[in-house]
């Protein structure tokens, strides 16, 4: 049976124009079941009803004049904690930031609001987005609904669990090693890291040239729905793309026959990655034979590039606590605080060398790469979703670094290209594996081609409620 929480951002324009269904229906539906699973998975840090409602009602009075403002008018949509939104604090998962509202949208929550979306909160996140997991000093644990002992992963936590219970349709994140494609992978949705610049940011990260906004999704249509509103120029953001991004729903008719690709299931590394996540991972990649590609297992031959990661990062996480004082840092996570101690010892000339150089020759080891093969696929994580209250999972497989246990998403961000996240099988505890599809830089229309010819070969599985009981954290 069709219910309200199974709809599509895609399926609703419809029904608003058939007047079927309206976005006042639709706001309120999705309220309620945030009112009954929020105690459960903790997705939130704001919540406004009322102004959902009103933002809403506005949607709804547009449809009945048969003037609705696009296709996502009365969607509902989150926004992360690290995003503007004006009225709305922006607090970034840290309990000692101002909870002063903010005075202006950021560029892709303005066009979200431009196209009529109906905003429902803010999602959570770990302080300052440092780390790939879920909990933060600002509002504790967020669960992951296929299994709430464990957790969704990160730093977009809270827009993956409530991509998964379909809390809202479209789910803006962000994503500077990884922070929507873990997360997708770990709550069994789609996440797009879009091509660096796609989506303009503002304010900008400290991270810099790392850090990518892109949305999280129950599907690839609606991914590429929010990618044609988001995907807009905005000349607060100096390194943006001056151009509007194409019509990528329209794009993901063309299939995938033909193209060439490379199946790689460590990047040529020493990467323990779980036996079943190995399996479902390696059969999703060899499922593109079927519909036509050439799929071939072969590594892309770069290093682990792990040094360029940490110096740009450490030095962006010192950048973000430069006026945070010790009484300050005494209430932040002891992570980030080591993490930007290490940052303050990072000198200009090897921050310069990281961020133009090194990642300059990794770029042009992947073009070269990409000359030869469409896209290259990978696991997107080489294991499900672990316990909560950890940063790592626990055991000396990954270290105590929870960069070890995310080898496969950050050297994308030090390429800038496009990579996206789709689930593609349970594991035998029913936990969600992913496999990420990369592509060359600014080919974003071809990585939610590629997308959505496998979601359509190979449809993923939902969830309706969270799962489980508080087992752990």
């Amino acid at each position: 049976m069709t219910t309200i929480a199974s709809l599509s951002a895609a399926e609703l324009g419809p029904l608003f124009a058939a007047r079927s269904l309206s976005p006042v229906e639709v706001a309120r539906d999705a309220l309620e079941r945030i009112e009954r699973f929020e105690p459960q998975i903790n997705a939130f840090v704001v919540r406004d009803a009322e102004a959902t409602l009103a933002m809403a009602e506005a949607s709804q009075a547009r449809w009945l004049k048969g003037e609705p403002l696009g296709p996502l008018d009365g969607v509902p949509v989150t926004i992360k904690d690290n995003i503007g939104v004006a009225g709305w604090p922006m607090r970034r998962g840290s309990a000692v930031a101002s909870d002063a509202a903010f005075a202006e949208d950021a560029p892709a929550t303005a066009r979200l609001r431009e196209a009529g979306t109906v905003f429902l909160g803010k999602t959570t996140m770990p302080e300052y987005g440092w780390k790939g997991v879920g909990d933060s000093p600002l509002s504790g644990i967020t669960r992951n609904p296929w299994n709430i002992a464990t957790g969704p992963g990160g730093s977009s936590a809270g827009a993956a669990s409530c991509a998964a219970l379909n809390l809202g349709c479209l789910h803006l994140g962000t994503d500077g090693a990884g922070s929507v494609r873990i997360p997708a992978a770990f709550t069994g949705v789609v996440g797009l890291k879009p091509t660096y610049g796609r989506v303009p940011a503002w304010p900008v990260s400290t991270m810099g040239f790392l850090a990518h906004l892109g949305p999280l999704t129950r599907t690839v249509t609606d991914c590429a729905l929010a990618m044609n509103a988001i995907g807009r120029p905005d000349i607060r953001d100096m390194t943006a793309m001056i151009d509007r991004a194409p019509d990528y729903v329209d794009g993901l008719k063309g299939g995938v026959k033909g193209l060439r690709l490379a199946w790689s299931p460590t990047l040529g590394r020493d990467v323990p990655v779980d036996p079943e996540i190995a399996a479902l991972t390696r059969a999703a990649a060899l499922a593109f034979r079927e519909l036509g590609a050439t799929v071939e297992e072969v590594d892309p031959g770069f290093d682990d590039p792990i040094e360029t990661l940490m110096t740009i990062w450490s030095a962006g996480a010192a950048l973000a606590l430069r006026s945070a004082g010790p009484a300050e840092r005494a209430r932040m996570d002891p992570g980030l605080v080591a993490v930007a101690e290490q940052g303050d010892k990072v000198a200009g000339a090897a921050y310069v060398d990281a961020l133009l150089n090194q990642r300059n020759l990794l770029a042009h080891k992947m073009a070269q790469f990409h000359a030869r093969f469409d896209l290259l696929l990978t696991p997107t994580l080489p294991l499900p979703a672990f316990e909560t209250g950890r940063n790592t999972p626990g055991h000396g497989a990954y270290g105590d670094d929870w960069t070890r246990w995310t080898p496969f998403t950050y050297p994308f961000n030090i390429t800038q290209a496009p990579a996206i996240s789709l689930p593609c099988g349970l594991t035998g505890a029913g936990l969600p594996a992913g496999l990420q599809v990369v592509g060359a830089f600014g080919r974003d229309a071809l990585v939610l081609r590629a997308a959505a010819a496998f979601e359509t070969a190979r449809p993923f599985a939902r969830i309706d409620a969270p799962v489980g009981s508080n087992r752990a954290g």
